[in-house]
């Protein structure tokens, strides 16, 4: 039993662990893992490579990636985190065999800051499961996402190990390429692979392919083909009784000469010599992990120790397909869109000024367009070329139809039967690269109760009231408002969700 099935619970595509470690046996999964030492330090033993991570560190168990804890002779606080990758796939192409490595030589970085903080906020909002706090836990997972794939998803191998290579942080072209490159081995490793294939896959000669390969990984394309069918065939050996000889088989290598040669390079023993070493120390029903569950109030404790501040956010749970908006700053930012937003046609009709109130007073700040479409805006007050260091975004949820039926215009009454009949739901997700730093961010809702209400205040509706009644009524047509500060290291995620005709306004500025 290899192979450990994780249980995502509460409807959420994450799960978190937080305990004292005293052992977890040899194992994989098919999700990513982080790993964030709280309290003390553990022995993680990662494939062939064993570390000690001591406080404040984070490693990243990529999917399917052989690993087992230990503890040693203190106590420790281990966060563990799962991603349910076959949920945040559908956001993310090649999340699936993505290669993150957290090790740096500059302890210094402010990603790792950044990568802590967002850690310590999805934790605490788990702690204290405040109303829809599903919402905020799914948008800070996605931020963690985007730092991960924008700070340590480039990596080299020196003495024997992967350590994350600054240098080509922000290269952009060179990290889709990798992932490529290297998602195709995963998925091809078993078989008689070539570098020529590749390279006509990549439209790239055979030997500047291969130059990419060893500049940004330290080995050429044939080792790290090797290392990958060496690293595949530690499950083989662990969760099966085959023999070598098939294993090496199955695992792509011509010969069974090759394979142990290889395997010896990595692992530093025989395939066999490891298979007695460690087969017994596989999970299994008879060889549980080991660890005590720590208390909300001592992780509580541990994280304000080590990352300052407490997150909590409400919205509500969704299962639709998301909505994308991609605003990269270095491109779009670049390139400052001339005329008017594509909503405009309809927010400038009299009989949406309700529904045209967040895009108004969007509006009437007279910022840069740079990015626009059917439901969104998203503009900068920043004049180019200059830092860009404040956004404004304004999402819209209704459907084609509702478009197109706000475009012929019509009467109050044909607005209200509109808010009233739609009950599309729709979840958002802006990711915007090229931003670092502390943001500020406001946020101003108009949900499909308060514009149905504000309809009715328009029209008069309410002028009849009882005193009481009509103040109830003008609170509840008040906008939703909130405030939160957000750390980010060039990449950051925006997230929010609908249900009914809505909006919402939100401003980021640089704090």
């Amino acid at each position: 039993m290899l192979k450990e099935k994780i249980l995502y619970k509460d409807e959420l595509p994450i799960n978190v662990t937080t305990a004292n470690i005293t052992e977890y046996p040899i194992h994989f999964h098919d999700d990513m893992e982080v790993v964030y030492v709280l309290e003390g330090n553990i022995t993680l033993r990662n494939g062939y490579y064993t570390y000690n991570l001591k406080q404040g560190d984070i490693y990243i168990i990529n999917d399917r990636e052989m690993h087992s804890f230990e503890s040693t002779d203190e106590d420790n606080m281990i966060m563990m985190l799962q991603l349910d990758l076959s949920y945040f796939s559908r956001y993310y192409d090649n999340l699936r065999n993505n290669f993150f490595v957290t090790d740096m030589e500059d302890d210094s970085d402010e990603s790792i800051d950044v990568l802590k903080n967002i850690l310590a906020r999805i934790m605490m909002e788990v702690l204290q499961k405040g109303y829809g706090y599903e919402h905020k836990v799914i948008e800070s997972t996605h931020n963690l996402i985007a730092c991960l794939m924008s700070n340590f998803q480039y990596f080299v191998m020196e003495d024997g190990k992967f350590k994350n290579e600054s240098k080509n942080k922000g290269n952009k072209i060179l990290a889709g390429r990798l992932n490529r490159i290297t998602d195709y081995m995963y998925d091809n490793y078993s078989r008689k692979l070539t570098l020529s294939e590749i390279a006509e896959r990549e439209h790239l000669s055979i030997y500047y392919l291969s130059h990419i390969i060893k500049e940004a990984t330290g080995l050429s394309f044939q080792d790290l083909l090797s290392y990958i069918r060496v690293e595949e065939s530690e499950k083989l050996l662990l969760g099966t009784n085959k023999k070598i000889g098939a294993i090496a088989d199955e695992t792509g290598f011509s010969a069974v000469r090759y394979y142990i040669k290889h395997f010896e390079h990595w692992f530093g023993m025989h395939p066999l010599e490891y298979r007695k070493k460690y087969i017994g120390k596989i999970i299994s029903r008879e060889i549980e992990a080991k660890y005590t569950l720590c208390s909300p109030a001592k992780i509580e404790e541990a994280i304000r120790h080590q990352v300052k501040g407490v997150y909590a956010d409400y919205a509500d749970k969704l299962r639709t397909k998301p909505i994308i908006v991609d605003v990269d700053v270095y491109d779009d930012y670049a390139e400052v869109k001339k005329g008017e937003p594509e909503l405009a046609e309809i927010m400038d009709r009299d009989v949406n000024s309700v529904l045209a109130r967040p895009y108004k007073m969007l509006m009437s700040m007279k910022e840069n367009l740079i990015a626009s479409g059917s439901k969104y805006v998203v503009t900068t007050k920043c004049p180019f070329p200059s830092e860009l260091n404040s956004l404004s975004i304004l999402v819209y949820n209704f459907d084609d139809n509702i478009f197109k039926a706000l475009k012929r215009g019509g009467t109050d009454s044909d607005l209200q039967k509109l808010v009233k009949s739609y009950e599309g739901e729709a979840e958002f997700l802006i990711r915007c690269t090229g931003m670092s730093g502390e943001f500020r961010i406001l946020r101003y809702r108009l949900e499909s109760d308060i514009i149905l209400r504000r309809i009715e205040e328009k029209s008069g509706a309410a002028d009849d009231m009882p005193t009481r009644d009509a103040m109830i009524s003008k609170i509840l047509t008040e906008p939703i408002i909130s405030t939160a500060t957000q750390t980010s290291s060039d990449a950051m995620s925006i997230r929010t969700i609908f249900k009914g005709i809505g909006a919402e306004l939100i401003l980021i500025d640089s704090k």
